[in-house]
């Protein structure tokens, strides 16, 4: 019986502690409700976005592109790791260790060029590069107002 009434007497404070947060988030529920507003408005049960009621559905479709982007993102950035554990090793490294982090590098640079090259990292649709090119007048200069991305 002796360790159980020790293991009573090490629980009390957490129960002690965790009853005074029920009673401090009853209290606060309970005087919320009896001394809160009983205005019943048009839009006070409607969700909002930064003050804006919400349009439309929450079901649209995100372009592929943004998700693309995101992925050569998180694979680029992962890259960041080996660098930075060789900065930490460079000493040790030596030069044996500079050819491997440059030719590393130089892997990355032709990914990043190859990636570049077959357009994986170009947002607009063949339609937009269309619309777009139809749109540029001489020198380049496009109009903006016409032109939807």
């Amino acid at each position: 019986m002796d360790s159980a009434s020790a293991f009573t007497a090490a629980l009390m404070p957490f129960l002690v502690y965790l009853a005074a947060v029920l009673a401090v988030v009853v209290t606060m529920l309970g005087l919320s409700f009896f001394l809160g507003q009983k205005i019943q408005r048009q839009y006070k049960n409607t969700p909002f976005e930064s003050g804006i009621i919400s349009v439309g559905s929450a079901q649209f479709r995100i372009s592929v592109h943004f998700y693309l982007t995101a992925i050569l993102f998180i694979i680029f950035d992962l890259e960041v790791v080996f660098l930075f554990a060789w900065a930490v090793a460079v000493r040790e490294a030596g030069w044996p260790g500079f050819i491997e982090i440059s030719v590393f590098i130089f892997i990355l640079i032709v990914a990043l060029f190859y990636l570049w090259r077959i357009g994986a990292l170009d947002w607009r649709t063949e339609i937009q590069k269309r619309q777009l090119e139809n749109l540029s007048g001489p020198g380049g200069v496009v109009n903006r107002k016409e032109f939807k991305l």
